[in-house]
């Protein structure tokens, strides 16, 4: 591979569209925010290509990614799940969508949704942040919170500075604060 995912990206199948249009692009979206810490949950020990050829089947998998419905899971949608060859059949991954789509819910009442929670957190290091999920979350470690965070620009990183889209990640903050 690449030096950088902004070397390796840009003329791959997968990786290209995710590259230019999502990582390190702010997301206010509940799905977005749910599937995309699902998903870097999923990576665990794994590739992100591996994530992204079975993106289609997560979200078949789990309703949409819509909180209240995963949140809402029982025993039969663990097992469905499990059963499910379109997504990673892992019963400790699974366990933590389901628990942490619990806790998301719970953010509304607390904060106003999961974006105003990691707003009312932001900025932190990534050690404060590791701490924070940990605390808060199932089966977010280190690496997975970064990723997270990374991915949805709350931590630097995501593009390397000659990346394009590194540029109009950097406009369109500036368009932010105005």
């Amino acid at each position: 591979m690449a030096a950088s995912y902004c070397e390796a990206a840009p003329d791959h199948p997968l990786h290209a569209a995710y590259h230019d249009t999502e990582y390190g692009f702010p997301s206010a979206d509940e799905t977005v925010l749910f599937e995309r810490l699902v998903l870097e949950i999923n990576q665990a020990g794994l590739s992100w290509l591996t994530i992204l050829k079975k993106r289609e089947g997560f979200r078949r998998a789990y309703d949409g990614f819509v909180v209240d419905r995963v949140a809402d899971y029982g025993d039969a949608d663990r097992q469905r799940l499990l059963a499910d060859a379109a997504i990673i059949r892992n019963r400790r991954k699974i366990d933590a969508a389901i628990e942490n789509a619990r806790r998301i819910r719970g953010f509304r009442d607390s904060h106003g949704g999961f974006a105003a929670w990691l707003d009312a957190h932001h900025p932190r290091d990534k050690a404060a942040w590791v701490a924070l999920f940990r605390k808060t979350f199932v089966f977010t470690g280190g690496e997975i919170t970064g990723e997270f965070l990374m991915s949805l620009g709350y931590l630097p990183g995501a593009h390397e500075p000659w990346c394009p889209v590194h540029a109009k990640l950097a406009a369109l903050r500036g368009a932010e604060s105005r």
